[in-house]
C-alpha cells in the first residue's frame, strides 16, 4: 500500500500527464513547451522536471501508461466469462468502449509517432509493440482453448486468428473515427465476430 507521500506524488504525476495530454491534443506535440504544461497543471516548471527529464520523457510515459491501461482493462473484460465465444464478444465490446473513451490519446499517438514531422526514439514503439504482442498472445490463448474444447474449428493458427480479430476491430474503429456519421462501431459484437465465424464462402 502506498504511503500518503507516495499517493500525493502519484496524484501530481497524473495531473501533469493529464495537462500534457490536453495540450498535446489541442496543439500538437511540437507546439507545446514544458512551461505550458506546468502552467496548465498549476505546478512550477521545476516540479515537473522532478518527475520527467524532458517533454519526450513525459510523452513516452503518457503513451506507455495508456497502452498498459488498455491491455489491462480489455483482459479484465475478457476474463469475466468462461465461455470462449463470450470472451471474444467482451473483447470486441471493451476495445470499442476504451478506444472511444480515449480518442485524444489515440489521435495523439498515431498523428505524432507516425507523422512526417515527428521523430520519437525507437524505444517507445518497441515498448508499445511488446505490450501489444503480449496482449495478442492472451487473445490467441482464447482461440486455442476454443479449439481444444471443439468450440471452434481449427481453421488457422490461434495467433493468426488473434491478429485477424484485433486488426478487424481496429479497422472498424478507425472507420468510425474518420466518419462517425456514416460508420458506427457495431453495438452487437457478432457483427464483427461473424466475419471470422461465418466466413465468405456460401457452402
Amino acid at each position: 500500500m502506498l504511503s500518503r507521500r507516495e499517493r500525493e506524488k502519484e496524484r501530481q504525476r497524473q495531473e501533469m500527464m493529464t495537462a500534457a495530454l490536453n495540450l498535446f491534443s489541442e496543439k500538437g506535440y511540437h507546439n507545446v513547451t514544458m512551461h505550458e504544461i506546468a502552467g496548465k497543471a498549476e505546478f512550477a516548471v521545476g516540479t515537473i522536471y522532478k518527475f520527467f527529464r524532458n517533454k519526450e520523457d513525459l510523452y513516452k510515459a503518457l503513451i506507455l501508461e495508456k497502452a498498459q491501461e488498455l491491455k489491462t482493462t480489455i483482459l479484465e473484460a475478457v476474463g469475466e466469462s468462461a465461455d470462449e465465444v463470450d470472451k471474444l464478444r467482451n473483447f470486441v465490446r471493451a476495445k470499442g468502449e476504451i478506444f472511444r473513451a480515449q480518442i485524444p490519446v489515440v489521435r495523439l499517438y498515431f498523428s505524432e509517432t507516425h507523422g512526417e514531422s515527428f521523430s520519437m526514439l525507437a524505444g517507445l514503439d518497441a515498448e508499445v509493440r511488446t505490450l501489444h504482442n503480449e496482449f495478442l498472445k492472451e487473445l490467441a490463448a482464447i482461440f486455442a482453448a476454443g479449439v481444444a474444447k471443439k468450440r471452434f474449428k481449427k481453421t488457422a493458427d490461434p495467433y493468426y486468428l488473434a491478429v485477424a480479430l484485433d486488426g478487424i476491430t481496429t479497422a472498424f474503429l478507425f472507420l468510425w473515427l474518420e466518419a462517425p456519421e456514416r460508420h458506427s462501431y457495431p453495438e452487437n459484437p457478432d457483427v464483427i465476430l461473424n466475419i471470422l465465424f461465418k466466413g465468405l464462402l456460401d457452402q
